[in-house]
Formats: structure tokens, sequence, C-alpha cells
């Protein structure tokens, strides 16, 4: 049985009660369904089925009307003539027993709604009409105010008072997102007053501007003055983990807030290519577009702590002061969509800054493990978490960096025979010089590279070139050699030498290091090393060479096979001068590709 079906099933042998509503519906919205909707809004909220009767039958909704009803019921609920302030719900299609239900969740508002210029209220199973219950009016205001701090009405601050030119930027905003937007053609004062943002105390009967209007328009000392503890930290840890590599402390007004999020983020994060269909979308913004707005509108204003979005190696991760409605992990096909505070929430929806209620959630979590590789994690408590994966194309830049002998063979090719002879002459020279370079030993590596030489050089090579060439390395080794051959002496030894190296030479030193690379890997490759030599063909992003092992953690398939393959140079990388370069691919050396032919 799916889980839809289970709630389903479970809320009709539940019945009735303050929190749910049945309606038979069978061809259309009786008047009464606006009424409860209204009165759920008031209330704490609740569950609206239609195409159940009052007595808890399945009768469900005829085909044919289906979509009218769906229609009707969101026009009306989002018509200030029927409903005031008009409100945004989601209707879910729902099978039970073979017939279509509607499926309405109301969340609680922090507003007073009216249902044709009536106030209800819920009480029990019933709605009931209190409009001119004075007493129980009074009771309902205030016990919104107190539950929604964005509600909290500050009569010293007046409209002219806050900054006209956040307020005219809104505008445009309003414009953009729908030309005839309603709000573009009201002055300022009329725009606050219809996004409810200018209220009456109903205990003294004084209007002033609520929370939610200075936070998106006061100055910023007016914002300090109401919201003291406000303030958003972003920070970016990936080196100095213990501190931070950079910060912005943002304490100002949540329009440019929003700004200042996406900045930082853009500053530092990631934004692949991606392509939807034929059209190129910004899985970054698209995510990030999404944690900015709900760090914003969503946060407890009433709280004493502060709101931070942390950067680190591999994801994201936001805590958010909040009121809770529930502890744990949240998951996106079950649970309900709550907002924290409504009037921001539709003011930012209004404006283009955050999407309906439900549908920046699922989005987020489509975008989310295309962007990271994993799914991102919203979980709820006093403080509202949320952790995005991105993606890393380099090593943890915190991890101590570990040195690491240099292979000479480990780019052995037949096209550069020459740099792996000098390679060859260079470990010759290093392998026997010790901490302190003795005569003897340089004698010792001079005789060597000698040997080397006279042994190689063809018919062309005279003996008289041979002590020429030995003199020259001599002088090279006994000056510039001292408690460790440097890599600028041995550069220039092996110089010295590869002038004299002829082309029969050359595949001499082949076939020579083609043999002890062979030897010297063969008991070297781990199993994981060797899985991953057989995935090679042609260059490979990290990304599809992960992806054809089968693996899925990254830093596992990291430590135990790139780096050990790149360290024995059975690959390399295309980038060698950028590791971190998005461009970065891997291939198989000559050594690799020896050691797969031995194998097989």
């Amino acid at each position: 049985m799916k889980t839809n079906e289970q709630h389903l099933r479970a809320l009709i042998a539940r019945g009735e009660g303050v929190d749910c509503e049945f309606k038979a519906s069978r061809r259309q919205l009786p008047g009464s369904v606006y009424e409860t909707v209204c009165a759920f809004l008031n209330r704490h909220g609740g569950a609206l089925l239609l195409g159940v009767t009052d007595k808890g039958a399945v009768t469900g909704i005829d085909p044919n009307a289906l979509e009218r009803i769906r229609k009707d019921f969101v026009a009306a609920v989002n018509n200030p003539q029927k409903l005031t302030p008009p409100t945004y719900l989601s209707i879910d299609a729902a099978e039970l027993d073979g017939k279509t239900l509607l499926h309405i969740y109301v969340p609680e508002s922090s507003q007073v709604h009216r249902c044709n210029a009536r106030i209800y209220d819920r009480n029990e199973d019933a709605d009931l009409d209190i409009t001119d219950l004075t007493v129980e009016v009074a009771r309902l205001y205030q016990r919104k105010q107190a539950t929604y701090s964005e509600n909290r009405i500050y009569p010293f601050i007046r409209p002219d008072s806050l900054r006209a030119d956040l307020i005219d930027q809104c505008r445009r905003y309003m414009r953009l997102n729908r030309k005839n937007h309603p709000w573009a053609t009201l002055d300022d004062t009329g725009l606050l007053q219809s996004a409810q943002l200018i209220r009456s105390d109903p205990e003294t009967g004084k209007s002033g501007i609520t929370l939610a209007g200075v936070m998106l328009f006061g100055q910023d000392e007016q914002i300090r003055q109401v919201c003291p503890a406000h303030r958003t930290d972003l920070l970016l840890r990936k080196v100095d983990t213990d501190r931070y590599d950079d910060r912005d402390l943002v304490i100002t007004n949540l329009i440019d807030s929003y700004d200042r999020i996406l900045a930082f983020i853009q500053k530092h994060l990631p934004d692949p290519f991606y392509l939807e269909g034929i059209e190129r979308r910004s899985l970054r913004d698209h995510i990030f577009r999404e944690v900015a707005s709900n760090m914003l509108i969503h946060r407890e204003y009433a709280a004493g702590a502060v709101s931070r979005l942390i950067i680190e190696y591999g994801r994201v991760v936001t805590d958010n002061p909040s009121r809770p409605h529930g502890f744990g992990i949240l998951d996106p096909e079950t649970c309900v969509p709550y907002q924290k505070n409504p009037v921001l929430s539709a003011f930012f929806r209004e404006i283009g800054r955050a999407d309906e209620l439900g549908s920046g959630m699922r989005k987020m979590m489509l975008y989310g493990k295309r962007y990271g590789g994993a799914d991102p994690k919203l979980i709820e408590g006093d403080n509202f978490r949320t952790i995005v994966s991105i993606p890393e194309f380099g090593e943890n830049p915190a991890n101590p960096v570990r040195v690491v002998r240099r292979d000479p063979h480990s780019d052995v090719d037949a096209e550069e025979v020459t740099e792996e002879a000098t390679e060859e002459v260079t470990e010759e020279v290093t392998e026997e010089v010790t901490e302190e370079v003795t005569e003897e030993a340089t004698e010792e590596a001079t005789e060597e590279v000698t040997g080397e030489v006279t042994e190689e050089v063809t018919e062309e090579v005279t003996e008289e070139a041979t002590g020429e060439v030995t003199e020259e390395v001599t002088e090279e080794v006994t000056e510039e050699v001292t408690e460790e051959v440097t890599e600028e002496v041995a550069e220039e030894a092996t110089e010295e030498v590869t002038e004299e190296v002829t082309e029969e030479v050359a595949e001499e030193a082949t076939e020579e290091v083609t043999g002890e690379v062979t030897e010297e890997v063969t008991g070297e490759v781990t199993e994981e090393v060797s899985r991953l030599l057989g995935v090679m063909s042609g260059e490979l992003k990290r990304s599809d060479i992960q992806r054809r092992l089968g693996l899925k953690h990254e830093n596992h398939f990291r430590e135990v096979y790139l780096l050990p393959s790149l360290r024995m140079g059975l690959i390399r990388m295309t980038v060698p001068d950028k590791p971190n370069s998005p461009l970065q691919k891997y291939r198989l050396t000559a050594r690799g590709q020896q050691w797969l032919a031995r194998k097989g």
C-alpha cells in the first residue's frame, strides 16, 4: 500500500474534527468549502478531502468535473473578493478504491482571514462565524501576533522612514514577474498595506510597520533596534577549518541579504556545464536561490541565534534559527510544507525570489543530486539545517601534504625516449649520492655515467668524446652536488649526456627501461589499482572512471584507486600543471599499458 493511500485512509478513519473536513463535491464545489478554508487558516490548519461524504464514505469526484473543480478552487482562494488576504494552497489528486479524490492541505496562517468579508474560526468539526463576537476576534488577533513574530507591530516606525529605493526596486521585480502586477502601481504606503506590512494593534488600536516590513525595507539602524540578533554569517572553510578562509557577515535588510548570499556562493562554488534538453541550466544558481530564500523567509526572528552558511570541502551547510513543526530529516515524498513566516514568504514569491510552497523543495532535491552527486538533506529542529553536496575537482586542501619520491619511470613513452634516458642517468647519479657526497661517491657516479655512455654509444662516439663527456659530468657532480643532489644539477648533468645519445642508444635505453618497469610494477599493483586500469580507455574524467567502477564515495575512490595509480605512474593527468582544473582528465601511461599487456 502506498504511503499516500495509507495517509488518506487514516484521515478518513479518524473522521471530521478540528483539523479535518470532508466534502462530497461529486460534480461541483459547495460554497461552504471556502468557509472551511478560512477557518483552518485562522485556527491551526487542517486537511480538506473532496470526494468524501460527512460519514466518511468515498464517493469520488466525477472525472468530467475534476479539472473544472480544481480550477474553480484555485481561482477562488486567490481572489481577494472571496478570501482576504488571498492564499496559495496545493491540491493533490489521489486514487482510493478506484475513485479520484482531491486532497488539500491548509496550513495555519499568520494573518486573520475573511471569507466573503466574514471571519471564521474552527471549533471541533464546525466552522463558526465570529465576525460580530468582538472578544473572540480580539483573541484571534492576539494569538496570531504572539505565534508569528513577523506580525509584531512598531508604531514608532512610519512608512516614510523606510528605504524608498528598496520599495521601488521591488516594484521593478514585480513588473518583471507580472507585467500588470496590482502592487506595481500603488504608492509606498498602499504597497505596504496590500502586502500586510502595515497593521493595527488590536489592543491599543495603534498602527505601524510590522517586523516583516522592517526586515524587508528598514534602515540598518532600524533593523538593529527591532531585531538585534539579526545577522547572516557566510563562511568559507576549506584550508583553515578552525577559523575561515573567507567571510561575509551580513547585517542588513532581507532584499540585500539575498543578493549577498548568492554573491558569496557564486564567488566560491563551481558551476559545471549542464544541459536540460537543449537549454543550459545553472544547477548551482537553481539550488542556492532556494537555499538563500529559505534562510531568510523561514527564520525565527525572535530567536537570538545567528544564521550561518558554511562552505566546506564537498558540501555546504546552513543553520537557521527556527520554530520547528517536527524533528528529523524531512522526506520530500511525505512531508507537509509549512510557512514559518507567511507574509515574508508571500512577498518573496511576488518579487520572484522564492517558489510556490513545496515546489522549491522539489526543485532543490531534483537538481541537488545532479550537482553534487547526493540528495540534499533538510533537517528540522530548533535550528533548521540544510546540507547540500557540491562537486570538487581536487584534493581536500585541509589534508596534510604527503611527500612521495618521484618515480622516474612514470611517463615512459616511445616518442619520449630521450627524456627517459636522461631520467635514467639522473637516477643513477642520485642513487649513489648520500646525505654528504664524498669524493669517492662522486668518482663512482662519474664512472657509472661514463660506463652507461661508453656501453651505449655507437661507432660515431669515439674514446675522446667519451672522455669529454666523462669530464663534463664529473665537473657538474663535484661542483654542484652538496648534501643532497638538487634537481638543477641532475638536469645539467643529463643534458650533457643527452646530446651524445644516438638513435640506437635511445632504442636500447627504451628496451632497458621497459624491462625494469615491468619487473617493478608487478609486485606493487593492488587489486583496486588493477580494477582502475582495467576500465581505462582514452582520456576520462574522474567522475567517468568512478562511474565505470561503480563507486559512490569520492574520497574513498581518490585515496584507494586514483592516487596510488598516479603515484605509480600507471596513469597521468592531461592538465598536470592544474590538478584542480575542471578540464582535468586521466589517461594510461606507457607503463600502465605495459602492465595491462603483461597481465593480459
